[in-house]
């Protein structure tokens, strides 16, 4: 059961509200998207060094993670979600007084430790909120606000430097002012951990997945690990290929591109349910492989049109593959170590951002973005392409609409 606060009666916020604090909390994190180039020429860097300083934000989500993956699980999830605002806050005001590069890496690591304590906590209390019946929808919510948060900073920042003033501190000082306004709800949510603790107690455990929950993690953390690198992609290498392979010089198409991978991630969320884990998870990561051929193919042809279609098909793949996964693994795992299991689940999908994409930026160096960039797509459509197959031949056990038991059923 869940704490006392979720007794008849109460008239605190719900599941939708946690979904929206998450989603607000997640767009800071990709605020920077679209701005990647204006920070290269003021301060004077290589795309290499975008892919670090993006990747430095992977590297925080992370670590955070390994070292309080499973805190919310001990001290409740609220104070895990208002410690995460209130570092999104403190990124915000370093992106806001940034005077060179050291400022940009503090402030995407502090973004990413925001972020890793975001996805584990505010994913399990979303979930956990749901009132009887409910339980589908909020599991749509949470992953929805996952991504929709991500697309949203990136359009924002977008629209925000195009359109308006002060282009690299604007989008911060807006985002800053949501996040204050989202620390008075999440203040007030309910605590759904039954007996949380002062302080933490025994050793970090985010990577720890218990027994129930190994037998399906490998396959759907692979899957989130391939969707991930796709979406690392569209977030920091797509708006530089934009604008000088396309020569096409408006952020705010920029951040719109980046958005419509998470867009249609979230739509391909929407469907999970009606198709339930089992397929959906497999036919996900086949969508996934159509959707990185199109971005390879983008590549080779120097197509705009090609990169969307393919940012709207891999997001819709990834967005099938990553809900179905999150909710089998959520169902799978014991409630007592559900927070700490869906931080494992993340930290192997955040590898997925980091790892390949700079993989991306170090090869551009020597074969150009162009290049680069067919590198990365034929290496993760063999991770997507393998990992479908083989859950078509062995769909994932249990979880057949969703996380029950407290988790997100589907459907």
């Amino acid at each position: 059961m869940a704490a006392a606060a979720r007794h008849p009666g109460s008239h605190r916020p719900g599941y939708l509200v946690a979904a929206a604090v998450f989603a607000v909390g997640m767009a800071g994190t990709t605020l920077p998207t679209p701005l990647y180039g204006l920070y290269r020429d003021r301060i004077g860097f290589s795309e290499l060094m975008v892919t670090v300083v993006f990747a430095v934000y992977a590297v925080g989500v992370i670590a955070s993670l390994l070292l309080a993956g499973n805190y919310s699980d001990q001290v409740g999830r609220r104070p895990v979600v208002l410690c995460a605002l209130g570092l999104a806050a403190a990124a915000d005001l370093c992106f806001l007084f940034e005077a060179g590069l050291p400022a940009l890496f503090a402030g995407r690591l502090l973004s990413g430790f925001s972020a890793g304590l975001l996805t584990g906590a505010a994913t399990a209390a979303v979930m956990e909120l749901a009132p009887p019946g409910r339980a589908g929808r909020a599991g749509f919510a949470a992953t929805a606000a996952n991504m929709g948060g991500l697309g949203c900073g990136s359009l924002l920042a977008g629209v925000l430097a195009e359109y308006a003033p002060e282009p690299l501190r604007l989008p911060f000082a807006v985002h800053l002012a949501l996040v204050a306004a989202a620390s008075v709800p999440a203040w007030l949510l309910p605590e759904t951990v039954a007996h949380p603790r002062r302080l933490p107690q025994g050793p970090p455990q985010g990577m720890r997945v218990p027994p129930e929950a190994r037998g399906v993690f490998p396959s759907a953390a692979v899957a989130a690990f391939a969707g991930f690198s796709l979406l690392g992609l569209f977030t920091a290498v797509a708006p530089s290929f934009v604008a000088e392979t396309l020569d096409i010089d408006d952020l705010a198409l920029s951040g719109a591109v980046a958005f419509s991978a998470f867009l249609a991630s979230t739509l391909g969320q929407s469907l999970t349910g009606r198709l339930g884990v089992r397929r959906a998870l497999p036919a996900g990561c086949l969508i996934l492989v159509a959707g990185l051929l199109l971005v390879g193919g983008s590549l080779l042809a120097e197509s705009l049109p090609l990169l969307l279609a393919g940012a709207l098909t891999g997001g819709f793949g990834q967005g099938m593959a990553f809900r179905a996964g999150l909710t089998a693994v959520g169902d799978a795992a014991p409630r007592e170590h559900r927070g700490g299991t869906l931080s494992a689940f993340f930290v192997v999908a955040y590898t997925g951002i980091a790892v390949p994409v700079v993989g991306v930026g170090a090869l551009s160096l020597r074969l150009g973005l162009r290049d680069a960039g067919l590198v990365f797509t034929a290496v993760v459509t063999v991770i997507a392409l393998s990992v479908g197959l083989y859950l078509l031949r062995r769909p994932p056990v249990g979880g057949g609409g969703g996380a029950g038991g407290g988790g997100a059923r589907a459907g």
